[in-house]
């Protein structure tokens, strides 16, 4: 077949295959993404063969991660993050602590080198706020309070896995890093985060506010998304998640709507590319790797430190907003997803993990994946239903 073709037909594969996950969820009363993870495993090299992962698919995937988390940040109100701005620290800080402490201690008692060790509790320190952020769209719970402070962490989250990630590599070179080698990044990071999430969103505002509005000929949505990918670069560029800029691009974007219905325009690009992030992640799941039962044991061990040690370290920020609040919170960090599974990527290209525990992560990456988004829609369901028992008049 020649390639335009095979291109074509792969694009038809994987959103037809998204459709049918979709509508299986929809059956069940799953959120989306399950279907789309699902469906991914299915046709993908595990199962049926029919798509393959490919570089391709790769990019088409993380268009769908940055239209998502751009989205999102159109959707987020600027303010109610900053009145979370606390418990959103303390929330990545300690969801940070324990998931990496307790990787490493895992790797330790499995007898894995000092730096492969570390390497396994950065894996478990990435949190994937695309599959999160799927589910608050989805249950209309963006401005909630617990969303803020789950958005805020997971920036915060992305930060100190760059420096965890920066310090692993340079003790694998043999030269270990120095405080500026790690102070400057840290810098750079946080500099770049506090002006795109509150400096330039207020900066258009009050520009808007005096010029009334920006005249386009036709449409914003050109030089949006030129803004989006500029950002998402730059991101990428200093060092953090190339999602992280797609999302502060959508803070500095929201300003626009009382303008233009710039939703309404990102919406069909949004639902084109988000089923390639989802598929993407199950077609990498290799299912053998259950098939031997020394790796299963291990694989359900990990996933279960990886979802205790993410919720109660982050509900334990979190408790300031209340025990619920903290729990959706600390459930809300918890998935690895695509970005758990960079990080083993790169480790194993670099040769500092072996095929193993790249397996062993890849699994418990998705496996978190997986379990969060119906157990985050029962607790997001129930509290709303207290609430609402709360708020229901007495007769």
């Amino acid at each position: 077949m020649h390639e335009a073709g095979e291109i074509l037909l792969i694009l038809f594969i994987v959103l037809f295959a998204a459709g049918v996950g979709r509508v299986f969820s929809l059956r069940l009363g799953l959120p989306f993404v399950i279907g789309e993870i699902l469906i991914g495993v299915i046709i993908g090299p595990s199962v049926l063969g029919l798509v393959h992962p490919s570089e391709f698919l790769r990019v088409l995937s993380e268009l769908g991660a940055i239209f998502l988390l751009f989205t999102v940040g159109l959707e987020t109100d600027i303010r109610a993050m900053v009145k979370v701005g606390l418990p959103s620290v303390m929330a990545g800080t300690l969801g940070v602590i324990l998931p990496f402490f307790g990787g490493f201690l895992f790797a330790q008692r499995f007898e894995l080198g000092l730096t492969e060790a570390a390497f396994f509790g950065t894996a478990l320190v990435a949190t994937s706020v695309g599959i999160t952020s799927k589910v608050l769209l989805e249950l209309n719970a963006l401005k909630e309070k617990y969303s803020g402070v789950i958005l805020g962490a997971a920036v915060l989250d992305d930060i100190l896995a760059m420096l965890l990630l920066a310090v692993v590599l340079g003790f694998k070179t043999g030269g270990g890093v120095s405080p500026g080698e790690i102070l400057v990044p840290l810098l750079i990071a946080l500099l770049f985060v506090a002006l795109f999430m509150f400096g330039v969103p207020l900066l258009v505002k009050k520009y808007l506010k005096e010029r009334e509005r920006i005249e386009f000929r036709q449409s914003p949505i050109l030089p949006v998304i030129t803004f989006l990918f500029g950002l998402s670069a730059l991101s990428s560029y200093i060092g953090l998640a190339a999602i992280i800029g797609a999302f502060l691009a959508g803070l500095t974007v929201s300003e626009l709507r009382e303008y233009y219905r710039i939703e309404e325009e990102v919406a069909p690009i949004y639902a084109l590319f988000s089923p390639f992030f989802f598929v993407f992640i199950g077609l990498q799941l290799d299912v053998r790797v259950f098939l031997r039962s020394e790796t299963l044991t291990l694989i359900v061990l990990i996933t279960i430190l990886a979802i205790v040690t993410k919720l109660v370290g982050a509900a334990l920020g979190a408790l300031a907003l209340g025990r619920r609040e903290a729990i959706i919170i600390g459930v809300g960090m918890v998935p690895r997803g695509e970005v758990g599974i960079l990080v083993a990527g790169l480790g194993l290209n670099l040769k500092v993990i072996s095929m193993d525990v790249f397996s062993i992560v890849v699994a418990m990456s998705i496996l978190t994946t997986l379990i969060t988004p119906p157990v985050l829609a029962y607790l997001i369901n129930k509290l709303r239903e207290k609430k609402e028992m709360i708020s229901a008049p007495t007769t």
